[in-house]
């Protein structure tokens, strides 16, 4: 089953075992939607937990945790990521994807030559950034922009690119 990351465990909040999140989802409120996460250790350990509350504070949500009732319970989820399954992600809007979907495509140019290989996408204020490893392992970083990005196939597996001049 496909996970998606919507967070990371960054600290607990007081000493009843509330845990502090730093969201790495486009959308802070979806954690008001969810019933169950699984939280992912470093050591790659998987538990999932029912959802008991959920409030937010500037960029960060608060959650509360079924069976996490003390400050050093709650304190061994530290540096855990929180995940999804792919059926419990929001749905997404013509001409958006997961992160994850996107990894590994093959970028083309606009004449069908291959650039390269989706790496990795970086989320900037203004808009996200691709990086691109070209067959010799040089980065290059492709604004994801309409005038950039003409079209992404998942289904084939590419996206194909126009680079504004002074990218490559």
């Amino acid at each position: 089953m496909d996970y998606f990351e919507i967070g990371k465990i960054v600290n607990t909040v007081g000493v009843k075992g509330e845990i502090r999140v730093f969201p790495t989802t486009d959308d802070i409120k979806r954690f008001s939607l969810l019933e169950n996460i699984t939280v992912v250790s470093p050591s790659g350990e998987q538990r999932v937990f029912c959802i008991q509350k959920t409030r937010y504070h500037r960029n960060l949500v608060m959650l509360t945790l079924e069976g996490i009732s003390s400050m050093d319970a709650a304190a061994a989820l530290k540096g855990s990521t929180i995940v999804v399954s792919r059926a419990d992600a929001l749905p997404l809007a013509d001409g958006e994807y997961y992160v994850p979907d996107l990894l590994g495509l093959d970028v083309l140019l606009e004449d069908g030559e291959k650039l390269g290989v989706l790496r990795d996408v970086l989320v900037t204020g203004a808009n996200d950034v691709y990086v691109v490893k070209t067959a010799s392992g040089k980065e290059i970083l492709i604004p994801a922009i309409e005038k950039c990005i003409l079209n992404v196939d998942i289904e084939n597996r590419t996206i194909t690119v126009h680079l504004l001049e002074g990218l490559v």
